[in-house]
């Protein structure tokens, strides 16, 4: 399991040793640990904590608040979470009326920007070139004790927040652990979900906002974080100068007091709704966040769901009853819960897994745990340490929970702590917590309904998350790959084409390495083809089921020997099919890398295709189609492309039920024949970034892919177009559904290298390519319809003719209101094209944003990556910035005004609404 709470890192410093250092002017020094000074400000008790890294030319700032749902009550749950939206409308000096939007202001540099609310906390935080980092101060201080808070923005507001609450009512997964967790708790407000009762959430008055904003938004009850590439003195004289300004709060901050009794007796319940597999959650109460025993129950968590060698997937997923597990086991400043999630495969009895579940804690409970598990354990972790030290966000967000968790030296100290924990304290801990009278267990049934269909299996959704100010679908729609960025990411602004260096091992495998600062960490990600593409024309999901079987085992060694030789050092390796070539991903430490990349060659020219866990991956598989059809955006995308495209054209979408039929008519001998016929060098290309020693890497590479056969595959043009659609609207009944997802757009023609393809996507960006574009300034924050609309170009790579389109989502009710008020906005941005004031923004945005999106290994690595599989030279990436720079203000109107034909729109929906698109039941 990938450690949602891994926290620390290489200790530059002695623990619990304050060292001397500096009392900057209105500072006091208290401590450091870990490389992280704080200091509070004399004048109004601000903790201010400071790290810096100086290996990319970003910052991170964060300003975490003590205050999350916990401080809630009957009537006003879900408070915490509208306030930090409102907190977006605007502050004294920032807001819209003047012409300094916080979000303008911020991404029109390249910020990333956001905020979360959570059970214990809420955070605000920017992630910018460094050069920008007093803009992020002088907002964050001003929203701090000047937020303008006002009846006429909490009205769109709502519904916008009641939306988001919607889309999370959409997944029975969502609903089964919100109900777990109303069930496990009586009296404590962990009770409640972060984002509240619906009923709360639309009847909470401005003036109750207000209140809880006045209570808790004092410097002495907030702590902020600043992580990157600054200069301490300086940063510490603008903290002083913007937020010294601001007073302590007149009053004590209030405790929350409340205590959850012992529970008597376990506690079940069954949640049943429209759906298509069955979920099983089996949860026990834990301690509080600062108790000892929370580090063998992290401990606990990996030995029981921790990857493939873990206990609960040998016993469970592999034997496919079930397509994953999830392992929830995040502290909490009060008690917690630890919980078992398992996702059934069709068919699959809940009382079979759940009797399982409990089966193997009780082994635990009576025999104990080994040696070698723990120390398995404890190398995942201290590997997910070090790869959590991979960008100046990454440490700001882990320290952000332990902030809120009462100790911000839990970040720095977590590791040490993993490294005590023995065997006998696992099975202690199991032993207190695992009992039956403190227990939850909740199962979802699913209610069958209509078939549907959906692109791709959908990814299981992780609930119990923070809730955010807004999804990230900006990102999600225009990410980096999209956009091509790749220009000065390293301190010192040095070209990134210079930084790589490119070789070729082998004749047919191109491998291009750069390193950077960061200790330890290796990022590899590659490709070759083989993907969907290529599968043979009876059967076209060959190629998705036997990139799915890649580890699985080898003729060498089965997965499990596999999988403990990985985990064992906290290494791991992934693999998946696109539309043309598969994938894999693999990180480790500098140290690993040898075994990484025997590994890696091991399984992609050796795979075992075991009849026996061919036939579990197909079980796997065919779950996550089904649960699939419950997912609404992947319904309208699907019907989405498949009115644009016609069958056999790499953008058209499968129905779901045919896919179903194809995996379950795959043999072993039809992936056998593929992968011999398919598989190989001749197009491979391996990326790798980080503390990598290129010279060393491309030996082993070339030792461990040395006489591998050529791939006969290339990609060739294909003759199908999209279809002459003339336009309608088109609706996807489906049932229990409180959130539709709309989908409008045509086909534009056109593919990336075509001259047109760069205005036209930045028309497309102004639209709705982040949150200070138009749809979202007008249709989520003036008219408060949806909580996320955004716009984006798809479908454009090698040779093939794309489409643009938008996407929002709709409380059935508001669906019509919605959908008239995108295309209100369309047919402006069409007629009237964009303004040159909204060009230079954007492009200032997308040049900032290189610094931004590229901080990372993977970042860095994934872009790479997206060029050199296009045929690129390295050089692109620097040359990308002034193709942007150059988009005139005529081409971009042009451009939008010969692709987009606002009465010629495709427009599907899906979701709980009738053929004529009415909600259901009205």
């Amino acid at each position: 399991m990938n450690k949602i709470f891994t926290l620390g890192f290489v200790i530059l410093l002695s623990m619990g040793i304050s060292m001397a250092r500096e009392n900057y002017n209105g500072y006091e020094y208290v401590k450091s640990s870990g490389g992280i000074d704080e200091y509070r400000l004399k004048s109004n008790d601000l903790t201010v904590l400071l790290m810096e890294d100086h290996s990319a030319p970003v910052v991170t700032f964060m300003v975490t608040y003590h205050v999350g749902s916990r401080n809630e009550a009957v009537g006003y749950t879900g408070s915490t979470h509208l306030l930090e939206h409102l907190m977006f409308k605007g502050s004294r000096k920032y807001n819209k009326e003047k012409n300094t939007a916080i979000w303008t202001v911020l991404q029109n540099v390249g910020a990333m920007i956001n905020a979360t609310t959570w059970m214990d906390r809420t955070n605000y935080f920017e992630l910018l070139p460094s050069e920008h980092l007093e803009k992020a101060v002088k907002i964050e201080a001003d929203r701090m004790r000047n937020a303008l808070i006002r009846d006429e923005d909490r009205q769109p507001e709502m519904t916008v927040v009641r939306n988001e609450f919607e889309r999370g009512e959409n997944d029975p997964f969502s609903a089964l652990d919100k109900q777990i967790w109303a069930t496990a708790y009586q009296a404590h407000p962990y009770h409640h979900s972060t984002i509240g009762w619906r009923s709360d959430i639309e009847n909470v008055s401005t003036e109750r906002l207000k209140e809880f904003y006045d209570t808790f938004y004092w410097p002495n009850n907030a702590t902020v974080t600043i992580i990157g590439d600054f200069d301490t003195k300086k940063a510490l004289a603008m903290v002083k100068r913007h937020f010294g300004k601001l007073r302590k709060s007149p009053k004590a901050i209030p405790e929350v007091y409340t205590k959850e009794p012992e529970q008597e007796g376990p506690r079940r319940l069954i949640v049943k709704r429209s759906g298509q597999t069955g979920i099983v959650g089996v949860a026990y109460k834990t301690p509080e966040g600062r108790n000892a025993d929370i580090y063998p129950i992290q401990i606990l968590s990996d030995i029981l769901g921790g990857g493939k060698s873990s206990r609960l997937y040998k016993k469970i997923v592999d034997k496919g009853l079930a397509t994953s597990l999830y392992m929830w086991d995040f502290p909490f400043h009060d008690n917690g819960l630890f919980i078992v999630y398992a996702f059934l495969t069709p068919g699959t009895s809940p009382e079979e897994v759940e009797k399982i579940i409990l089966e193997e804690f009780e082994k635990i409970k009576t025999e104990g745990v080994t040696e070698e598990e723990v120390q398995r354990a404890q190398a995942q972790i201290h590997a997910d340490e070090a790869f959590g030290r991979d960008g100046s966000y990454s440490i700001a967000s882990r320290l952000n929970e332990a902030i809120a968790l009462g100790d911000w030296t839990f970040y720095t100290t977590f590791d040490d702590r993993i490294k005590e924990v023995t065997p006998e304290d696992v099975k202690r801990v199991a032993e207190t917590y695992l009992v039956e009278d403190h227990s939850t267990t909740g199962y979802f049934v699913p209610l069958q309904n209509q078939g549907a269909t959906a692109e791709e299996p959908a990814p299981q959704t992780e609930v119990h998350q923070p809730n955010y100010w807004r999804s990230g679908e900006d990102e999600l729609l225009f990410p980096l790959t999209t956009l091509g960025l790749g220009k000065e990411i390293v301190a010192g602004g040095a070209s990134m084409a210079k930084q790589i260096k490119e070789t070729y091992p082998l004749e047919g495998l191109r491998l291009m390495t750069m390193k950077t600062p960061v200790k330890d960490v290796v990022t590899i990600v590659g490709s070759l083809l083989g993907g969907d593409e290529f599968s043979p024309g009876e059967n076209r999901m060959i190629a998705d089921i036997t990139a799915a079987m890649l580890d699985q085992g080898t003729k060498k060694h089965n997965k499990f020997e596999i999988s403990e030789a990985l985990e064992s050092v906290g290494a791991s390796i992934s693999f998946s099919s696109g539309q043309y070539r598969v994938r894999f991903n693999a990180r480790c430490l500098k140290d690993d890398v040898p075994l990484v990349i025997d590994l890696l060659a091991e399984q992609l020219r050796e795979p075992a295709f075991n009849a026996k866990d061919l036939e579990t991956v197909k079980r796997r598989y065919i779950g996550n189609l089904e649960r699939a059809k419950e997912n609404t955006g992947r319904r309208a995308s699907n019907a989405f492309l498949r009115i644009l495209y016609p069958e056999g054209h790499p953008n058209y979408s499968l129905d779901i039920d045919e896919q179903i039929s194809l995996v379950k008519k795959i043999k072993v001998e039809d992936l056998v024949a593929y992968h011999k016929a398919n598989y190989g060098l001749g197009n491979m290309i391996m990326v790798a970034v980080g503390d990598v020693e290129a010279e060393s890497l491309a030996g082993e590479v070339k030792e461990k892919f040395s006489g591998w056969k050529t791939s006969p595959l290339a990609i060739k043009p294909t003759p199908l177009r999209a279809k002459d659609v003339e336009g309608g609207i088109h609706y996807v009944t489906m049932i229990d559904k409180t959130s539709t997802d709309m989908y409008l757009g045509q086909p534009i023609g056109i593919d990336r290298d075509n001259k047109d393809y760069y205005p036209l996507m930045m028309g497309v960006y102004i639209l709705g390519g982040n949150f200070s574009a138009r749809l979202m300034q007008t249709v989520r924050d003036e008219q408060g319809l949806t909580y996320g609309i955004g716009s984006s170009v798809r479908g454009v790579d090698y040779g093939n003719d794309g489409y643009w389109y938008t996407r929002g989502t709709f409380a059935p009710s508001l669906l019509d209101q919605g959908r008239e008020a995108t295309l209100e906005q369309i047919r402006k941005w069409v007629q009237k094209g964009v303004t040159a004031e909204e060009l230079e923004a954007k492009k200032s945005t997308i040049t900032g944003s290189y610094k931004v999106g590229l901080a990372t290994t993977r970042g860095k690595a994934d872009q790479i990556l997206f060029n050199a599989e296009r045929g690129r030279p390295k050089e692109f990436l620097d040359q990308y910035p002034e193709i942007i720079k150059g988009l005139t203000l005529e081409q971009v109107n042009k451009a939008i005004k010969k692709y987009v034909d606002p009465d010629k729109l495709v427009i599907v929906v899906a979701g709980s609404i009738d053929e004529e698109g009415k909600p259901l039941g009205d």
